[in-house]
């Protein structure tokens, strides 16, 4: 099932998933949103404090880039607890096929009045790159970075979402897990796999608004079960620009939504 319904994403494969971002979260250029996800283990035998998180348990880390349907596009698996999802991510294929720029990702398009690559949105977890969006410092913020951080993490839940479906259907994430880890690695790579099954289904008939980001608290590299592998993680100048870049296109009367200024004052 595994090629069928976590096939290695290809130039097509992003197109798609590019279209329904913009159309039903309204964020242009997008290709999927990254998160983590703790999954608590037993205390393997004599691994010391690598599998000790900052929840003082002991845990494996999913990472996970997520379509706009709450479907999973590429899946890393078995990092330890203690690692962040930003640090997992510069020590993964994923991220480091981004940065080569082996993934297949479209070529840059036109956002506005300028082009703009394809990009990545996460948390401050992540690194800010060209092609990975983060959010602003929350510190003196002006109205026009509040409104980006705002139409990212919109944008950015749907990977959140997406967790939180996968780990309410199978309930064997519902307590520790007993076994070693690499079968606890298989089990997260099947359940990830019939996740995408029966989304892949539900999607038919179901509103894409049935979880809204307003309404959430705020191996092989022949597949895209990634493995780890060392990539840097220091932002440059031009993800600088390419994040501004969006901001002014959220600003603006082509890219602004309505109800935009009213969620930042709302929150503030």
């Amino acid at each position: 099932m595994q090629p069928i319904f976590v096939p290695e994403p290809n130039m097509n494969t992003w197109i798609n998933i590019e279209k329904d971002f913009n159309s039903k979260w309204n964020f242009p250029n997008c290709i999927g949103a990254i998160n983590g996800k703790h999954v608590n283990i037993r205390a393997p035998p004599n691994s010391g404090s690598q599998f000790f998180n900052y929840k003082k348990i002991f845990s494996v880390v999913i990472l996970a880039l997520v379509d706009a349907n709450y479907k999973f596009t590429i899946i890393d698996t078995g990092s330890y607890g203690k690692n962040s999802d930003g640090a997992i991510f510069n020590h993964s294929l994923m991220g480091k096929r981004l940065m080569n720029n082996s993934l297949g990702v479209p070529a840059d398009q036109a956002v506005m009045n300028t082009t703009s690559p394809h990009v990545i949105v996460g948390d401050e977890a992540f690194p800010l790159k060209r092609n990975l969006m983060r959010p602003f410092p929350r510190e003196n913020l002006n109205f026009s970075k509040r409104i980006f951080n705002y139409r990212l993490s919109r944008c950015r839940r749907v990977a959140e979402n997406a967790f939180s479906i996968y780990t309410q259907q199978w309930r064997v994430f519902q307590k520790p897990f007993q076994c070693k880890v690499e079968l606890t690695d298989k089990i997260i790579k099947a359940t990830a796999v019939l996740h995408n099954f029966l989304r892949s289904s539900i999607n038919e008939h179901t509103s894409t608004s049935e979880i809204t980001p307003e309404s959430a608290s705020d191996n092989d590299s022949s597949n895209a079960f990634s493995r780890m592998r060392k990539v840097g993680n220091n932002s440059t100048r031009e993800a600088f620009e390419v994040r501004n870049k969006f901001m002014e296109y959220f600003l603006s009367e082509e890219g602004s939504v309505p109800w935009q200024a009213d969620m930042v004052v709302n929150r503030r």
